[in-house]
């Protein structure tokens, strides 16, 4: 009988702490199903200096956008410099440290800030006001848009963004989710903007990580998630193994060495 209770206290045990070892690697623990939460309006990508952009203007006259989309040079997305005739490379503009980009026939342009459709929108608008097209539609793409994830995730790397929204999760995915070993409460999200570098940590399994200014993402942010101390006591006691064994495998070879040179 005593046998048996043992047992029934161990097994218990056994149980209660690998609950506790999976509940560390939920995410979300404390949200209610089914219950709705309110999306960020202001989770879109905008636009920072240094963006490189490629604007479309089209109108049902194609020939009234064709001065807005080509001039005697420009930089096309294979990075060469390319004549405009005859070419159907697309042309970048780079916003400047100012936040403007200088489009032909209209000039410059304020675009720090805006979404690309907000953009799109103010340049349609510029161009129908000076008289050049009653009826422009303007696209406007991001030229070259990265996230970076690091640490403790299953495929480390930097990752085209393709999407206006992208979030720290759709991060995660792209970088093959969490190990074992990622710490899911404390996720460090870098951030420049304005010439300033801030962090955000935000905490996985918690709802509140919808109301951080870091659950949608931003070009160039940098997701890193550190190890947890299982991980990192296992590396440190690897790392001191590895030193040992180098310290007596050097003491062997002089030990070697001295009984050679003294027979």
């Amino acid at each position: 009988m005593k046998q048996f209770r043992l047992f029934a206290i161990l097994a218990a045990a056994a149980f209660l702490c690998s609950c506790a070892a999976q509940k560390r690697v939920w995410y979300l623990q404390d949200a209610q199903p089914y219950t709705p939460e309110q999306i960020a309006r202001n989770g879109q990508i905008r636009i920072k200096p240094l963006d490189r952009l490629t604007i479309v203007v089209n109108s049902k006259d194609p020939e009234l956008a064709v001065p807005f989309n080509s001039s005697s040079s420009f930089t096309s997305l294979s990075g060469t410099t390319t004549s405009a005739s005859g070419s159907s490379s697309l042309q970048i503009f780079t916003v400047d440290e100012n936040g403007t980009i200088d489009m032909p026939v209209i000039g410059k342009v304020e675009a720090k800030g805006s979404t690309r459709s907000e953009l799109g929108r103010i340049i349609a608008e510029k161009i129908a006001a000076g008289g050049y097209i009653n009826d422009p539609t303007v696209n406007v793409e991001f030229a070259d848009l990265k996230i970076s994830v690091l640490g403790e995730v299953a495929h480390p790397g930097q990752f085209d963004i393709k999407r206006d929204r992208v979030t720290i999760f759709d991060a995660l995915a792209m970088a093959g989710d969490l190990t074992v070993y990622g710490v899911r409460n404390e996720v460090a999200v870098t951030r420049e903007a304005d010439g300033v570098r801030t962090i955000e940590y935000v905490d996985l399994t918690s709802k509140e990580i919808f109301n951080s200014p870091a659950f949608y993402l931003q070009q160039n942010d940098v997701v890193y998630v550190k190890p947890n101390k299982y991980k990192a006591q296992s590396g440190e006691i690897s790392q001191n193994r590895n030193f040992y064994l180098s310290l007596v495998g050097t003491a062997i070879s002089v030990a070697t060495l001295i009984i050679t040179l003294t027979k």
